[in-house]
């Protein structure tokens, strides 16, 4: 369970606000977590989110006392561009990276709430297509689907899967899965409040790609 473990969300303050640099450096070692399902049809999503934390990493340097928080970068990106939110800058990236972030979100939910497919209880493919459904799904046009479709089929065994996320070291799966709960709690609630704050904002775009 190294791979997560390793790099915790940190506990949002009462007030929901997110840390912008902290946010980054734990986010940033999210991307190999795509190269655990085992299959180059992720490779898309692994790439997607790199790039948005690059395009996130950006506008935060260019001003760190400015871009403390996630809020405050968009705040300042709705001033820049006025009525229309833009379909530019961190706050596109960032909601973009939101989903791909609440796709291994829900993925490793599921997994833990011990959803499986009854005929192949060591495939995680439910868990995968849970994922895409509620995450990304309706973002994505036919094409974009069909490719999606086909990395179902190619998601790992569940075992296989779980070695990868311990590192290729042999870990009792109840032991990985705890670990996972326990990093699931500061990640679900981190991501939970960028959505909230999209809501808020009313910053959400609905476009398909």
């Amino acid at each position: 369970m190294a791979l997560l473990m390793e790099h915790q969300f940190r506990q949002l303050p009462a007030d929901k606000q997110v840390e912008t640099r902290a946010f980054l450096e734990a986010v940033s070692h999210l991307p190999p977590f795509f190269d655990c399902l085992g299959s180059a049809i992720f490779s898309p999503i692994k790439a997607d989110i790199a790039g948005n934390i690059t395009k996130i990493k950006a506008v935060y340097d260019s001003n760190p006392t400015r871009f403390k928080t996630l809020q405050h970068i968009l705040e300042a990106e709705k001033e820049m561009h006025g009525t229309e939110w833009p379909k530019v800058g961190a706050t596109l990236a960032l909601m973009w990276l939101k989903r791909g972030l609440r796709f291994i979100q829900v993925l490793l939910q599921s997994l833990v709430d011990g959803d499986k497919d009854e005929n192949n209880p060591n495939l995680i493919r439910v868990n995968v297509t849970k994922a895409y459904e509620m995450a990304l799904k309706k973002y994505h046009g036919w094409f974009v689907q069909k490719i999606f479709k086909a990395a179902l089929y190619a998601a790992p065994y569940r075992s296989d899967f779980l070695k990868a996320l311990s590192k290729g070291q042999e870990v009792k799966e109840e032991e990985c899965l705890d670990k996972v709960r326990q990093f699931l709690v500061n990640f679900t609630a981190t991501i939970d409040a960028i959505y909230e704050m999209y809501t808020k904002k009313n910053a959400e775009l609905d476009y398909t790609v």
